[in-house]
């Protein structure tokens, strides 16, 4: 679906809890436009040439600041912290001492809890042409977590023909900290349809199973000969209704792989638009990243081209340590203690397929 319409900017300005609220708009060189919105740091809208050379919006989102703050589906396009993913039950041990985080998924804390960073008004500033700095005071206890964490995420256009992301904090008493991007995608254009036809590449040879409320099991299993296997490129939609228990587990793709040995310069993923022939590369400095089909979307929200979320009709791939890895210790550790710095890089590349 192209944009024919530009989203007016003054459809996001509000206070919400004492702040303002802003649209913010980055441009490269090349004609790539990305929006952004500092309620929740969220990318409203990506638009990127197609095989046609048509400039196309491949981000879920909505046409105002309401859209996001009154859906009950809260993290499209959402900076997600204080812990990108579920943790167990909502606890977590740090020196000894537990701590009870917000459980708002089940039994278990999704996303930093009900009130997570896809819920506060971040200061924004935008450097240049093509970059916004966001930054956000994550006070002591906030939702349960410790320690005043100081986050800043940058997110910039390059020309390259990038969406890169900057994550960066600190903190004064040790806590965890897991940081993502929830950008929903789908490379044929927001409200296109359905992504199963979608072509996904993932560079990994393992991916971590989960129990019934999506907590991963500990194990660490091949994806050789399962329907998690997409080292050579599969259509998403080619083994999703296959009869297998982590399958029904997500109602689909909705689980955490582990990256083959990689660094920024490496795609770990690329995913192919059938329609539109766009291809998104993304590369990152985390293990793990979180492959998820949109099998939640209900189709009850009307985004900004008037199209509904349906079911499976957006993809994400959010960048991470593993889920759970606080109570995981065979798991990367996410703890981070005053005088470190937590940083990190995720980016998306956008360019035609040959």
């Amino acid at each position: 679906m192209t944009d024919s319409t530009q989203t007016p900017a003054s459809a996001f300005e509000k206070i919400i809890d004492g702040k303002q609220t802003h649209l913010y708009t980055l441009k490269n060189k090349n004609g790539i436009t990305a929006t952004f919105t500092n309620y929740g740091g969220r990318i409203v809208s990506l638009l990127v040439p197609d095989k046609d050379g048509k400039l196309t919006d491949v981000v879920f989102g909505f046409d105002s600041v309401e859209g996001f703050e009154l859906t009950g589906d809260r993290y499209y396009g959402a900076t997600i912290g204080r812990f990108g993913n579920r943790i167990a039950k909502g606890k977590i041990t740090i020196d000894g001492e537990e701590y009870q985080l917000s459980v708002n998924n089940g039994p278990n804390s999704l996303h930093g809890g009900k009130n997570g960073f896809q819920n506060v008004v971040w200061d924004g500033k935008q450097i240049d042409s093509s970059t916004l700095e966001l930054t956000y005071l994550s006070k002591d206890m906030e939702e349960g977590y410790p320690g005043n964490l100081t986050v800043k995420v940058t997110y910039s256009i390059t020309d390259d023909n990038e969406f890169k992301a900057d994550y960066e904090a600190t903190t004064d008493k040790t806590t965890v900290v897991n940081l993502t991007n929830h950008a929903f995608y789908n490379l044929n254009g927001e409200g296109s349809g359905t992504i199963l036809d979608h072509i996904v590449q993932i560079d990994a040879d393992h991916y971590l199973p989960v129990d019934s409320t999506l907590i991963p099991t500990g194990k660490i299993e091949s994806v050789n000969g399962t329907p998690f296997d997409f080292v050579t490129p599969t259509v998403i939609g080619k083994r999703i209704n296959d009869d297998n228990e982590q399958l029904k587990s997500g109602k689909g793709y909705d689980h955490n792989y582990v990256l083959n040995q990689h660094d920024i310069t490496m795609p770990i993923a690329t995913v192919t638009g059938d329609k539109s022939g766009i291809k998104m590369e993304v590369f990152t400095e985390e293990p793990g990243m979180q492959f998820y089909s949109g099998n939640f979307l209900q189709g009850k929200n009307i985004m900004k081209h008037g199209q509904k979320d349906e079911f499976r009709t957006a993809f994400a791939m959010e960048t991470q340590h593993y889920p759970d890895s606080p109570n995981q210790p065979q798991f990367p550790s996410t703890e981070l203690k005053p005088g470190q710095v937590y940083k990190t890089q995720t980016l998306y590349k956008f360019s035609v397929a040959k």
